[in-house]
């Protein structure tokens, strides 16, 4: 009697093909699948996947390889007011469910059904037995996430790799809303305090205010979780003077929004928004899984739209937190095409279906860990007694600066005498005037400093540099 294909088993091919970045041949293959089809079937689905383009193939003969595909172009119609333009777009490889959602939101606003907000999607789902992520998919994501961090305390791997992850999770979170910044532009506001000429300052405002939200994720990778304390500050951090009403910063709104370019018309009741959006942070909280915790706030926090703005950037923030706990590599959107991301968002709002920004979302996490784990071995190990006086030293170096004090050794063995073990004293000392002269304006939040406090400061600095 012929084996029983399973329904998944196109998924389950792509995944084994996803764990294998540099291609894998049909033999490796069968031998990982050999309980689930047979090798002609195999040979058979694997064409069929390649004629979809989602897989491609690398030699030929007896050295062929399958890959996953990683940038596809892709022929779009686009409609305009004018008339119909074909152009050449750069896409991420999309599945087919991803491709039915896809077709969908690239319809005309007028062929699609205006829908509001369907409480039954988020109350249907049951953390660890509901998955947005299938098994093989969580398995792959872990396998290219996974650091060597993982033993040690909550984001420890973030701050190794901080100084790349503020410039690359600020100008591409940023630029998903359509902030013109590059990344050199980002890179000299973040390290230099040099706007870009020409541009807009709620660009830079944009930019300024990822960076101190990510150095709260990351400063704070102990205390912060999926409660509405951090929630809540992540919105203030992100929406700093960018709202028309700055009292809506931090705070859920009382009004009803409307989102453009999309026929979904958001929940407008207060209490309803409140209720909702603590039922997200539970179930949140009670997802195991932190790679399904990161995608379920990418889906319903946007889809909920708990805040008057910036919705979307709290839930591509808030994505990192079980990613920055669990010392995984973080997602960083690096490269993601902004079309992609906005039409997978649009198919959950427009459909309640999650296929199309979850190939967003693996294809985003795998471009992640390229960057990341290629670079990887240039961290240097972390400075073990750094590690432990993380704390202290903050607290040192904010205290020279407030005071006003020349940063020499005497003013730092005064400070550090009281918080440091005498067997550390003289290591942590070196460390607090490596840290002092290395301090710029670009840096001074790491220190909980304010930048005022940092440019009053300065002169001493120099001073005690000469």
């Amino acid at each position: 009697m012929p084996k029983k294909l399973p329904d998944d088993l196109a998924t389950k091919i792509e995944a084994e093909i996803a764990r294998h970045p540099e291609g894998v041949g049909i033999v490796e293959l069968h031998a990982a699948l050999a309980d689930t089809v047979s090798r002609r079937t195999l040979q058979r689905r694997l064409g069929d996947l390649a004629e979809q383009k989602n897989i491609s193939l690398i030699g030929k003969g007896r050295g062929l390889r399958y890959c996953k595909p990683r940038i596809l172009e892709l022929n779009i119609t686009e409609q305009t007011h004018a008339k119909d333009e074909v152009s050449a777009e750069v896409y991420v490889p999309v599945s087919s469910t991803g491709q039915e959602v896809l077709d969908y939101v690239r319809q005309p606003i007028q062929h699609r059904k205006p829908v509001g907000y369907g409480r039954e999607f988020l109350e249907a789902y049951r953390p660890n037995e509901t998955a947005y992520l299938p098994p093989e998919i969580r398995e792959h994501l872990h396998n290219i996430g996974r650091s060597p961090n993982c033993e040690r305390p909550a984001g420890t791997y973030a701050r190794d790799i901080l100084g790349r992850l503020l410039i690359d999770l600020s100008w591409a979170s940023s630029r998903l809303e359509g902030n013109t910044y590059t990344r050199l532009d980002t890179q000299n506001l973040i390290e230099l305090g040099q706007a870009a000429e020409g541009k807009n300052r709620r660009e830079a405002q944009m930019i300024l205010n990822h960076k101190a939200a990510i150095e709260l994720l990351v400063e704070q990778a102990e205390d912060i979780g999926f409660n509405t304390f951090t929630f809540f500050n992540l919105h203030a951090l992100l929406s700093e003077n960018l709202l028309a009403d700055p009292s809506k910063s931090g705070r859920l709104r009382q009004r009803i929004v409307e989102v453009s370019g999309t026929v979904f018309h958001p929940l407008g009741i207060p209490q309803q928004i409140d209720a909702y959006f603590r039922m997200i942070l539970a179930k949140a909280d009670a997802i195991q899984d932190p790679f399904e915790q990161a995608f379920f706030i990418m889906v319903h926090i946007p889809y909920l739209q708990p805040f008057a703005d910036v919705n979307k950037r709290v839930s591509r923030l808030g994505a990192n937190i079980p990613l920055i706990r669990r010392n995984l590599c973080p997602l960083s959107f690096i490269d993601v095409p902004e079309r992609a991301y906005v039409e997978g968002t649009l198919g959950v709002y427009e459909m309640k279906r999650v296929d199309l920004l979850r190939d967003v979302f693996v294809w985003a996490y795998e471009r992640s860990c390229q960057r990341y784990m290629a670079i990887r071995e240039t961290v240097a190990e972390p400075d073990p007694v750094r590690l432990r006086y993380r704390e202290a030293l903050i607290a040192i170096v904010a205290e020279i600066v407030r005071g006003r004090q020349t940063p020499g050794e005497a003013a730092v063995h005064a400070v550090a005498a009281s918080l440091v073990s005498p067997p550390d004293l003289d290591r942590v000392i070196a460390l607090v005037l490596e840290d002092l002269a290395n301090l710029h304006e670009g840096n001074v939040s790491r220190y909980r400093l304010r930048l005022s406090e940092y440019r009053a400061w300065q002169p001493m600095q120099q001073g005690g540099a000469a």
